[in-house]
């Protein structure tokens, strides 16, 4: 028996699209077939509305419903500006994962910035990045040494982006990667804006023993365009305390270590 038509349901378009959206921030992710239960409308209303609701960027179409979008990313100077208290908070704990000795792999992003300001002076390792203000920030630092890893500029990301770049991190072994991520879901995985950036990401992932995603809450529970790798493969989450316990259970499940200021 088919759904019942549209012009069954009490909702206009407009408050069935409010309805959607209330149950994606609650719930994390909608099920085309549950909405239509729920809305009283035809599959072919329900594709509908998740697709004018892709199109307007208020969340992201997968198979058989959709997930909550990352935010579109601002320009790094702009990201630098905002959460800066959030982010120090974070590059605080991640700092505080980091061991003398180590090889390190240190993303781009203005929260890894952070981390990389809050290396102990004392420490003695070597940090490999793509990221120049990453290399900027640590270009003093006593006990470091820094390569820069080579390549085409991203001009959103600030981090090196290519072929060349790709090579250069597979000739590396690092025992520990702090990663930034674009979205991060328990379903879709670490995800990215860019499919260049993606790529970068999963490679240093490969090359490392450990890998830490330091993540702000707004990321959680968000997916990307791009899939860089399953959640399976972080060792541990450097996220905010005032994440909804809801959105950080499914983490824990997987018995990855949820790290909070």
């Amino acid at each position: 028996m088919r759904p019942p038509d549209s012009s069954a349901s009490s909702h206009l378009p407009e408050e069935r699209r409010r309805i959607i959206l209330e149950r994606l921030a609650t719930e994390g992710r909608v099920f085309a077939a549950d909405l239509c239960g729920m809305l009283r409308v035809s599959e072919d209303t329900v594709r509908r509305d998740l697709r004018e609701l892709d199109e307007a960027g208020l969340l992201r179409r997968v198979h058989g419903g959709a997930l909550p979008r990352a935010q579109a990313p601002l320009n790094h100077q702009a990201r630098a500006e905002v959460q800066q208290s959030e982010k120090q908070a974070l590059a605080r704990i991640a700092a505080g994962l980091v061991r003398s000795d180590q090889v390190l792999f240190i993303d781009g992003g203005t929260t890894l910035l952070e981390v990389a300001r809050c290396l102990p002076w004392e420490l003695r390792a070597t940090v490999v990045t793509v990221s120049p203000p990453v290399a900027l920030a640590l270009a003093e630092h006593p006990g470091l040494e820094v390569r820069l890893v080579g390549g085409r500029m991203h001009p959103q990301a600030l981090t090196t982006v290519g072929a060349e770049t790709v090579e250069a991190l597979r000739q590396v072994r690092a025992d520990l990667c702090l990663l930034g991520v674009c979205g991060l879901h328990i379903e879709a995985g670490i995800t990215a804006f860019h499919a260049e950036e993606a790529i970068v990401k999963r490679t240093m992932i490969q090359g490392a023993a450990e890998t830490v995603a330091v993540v702000t809450a707004d990321k959680l529970g968000t997916l990307a365009p791009f899939v860089v790798a399953p959640v399976q493969r972080l060792a541990a989450l450097v996220t905010e305390a005032p994440a909804s316990e809801s959105v950080l259970a499914p983490f824990r499940k997987l018995n990855l270590r949820v790290l909070t200021p």
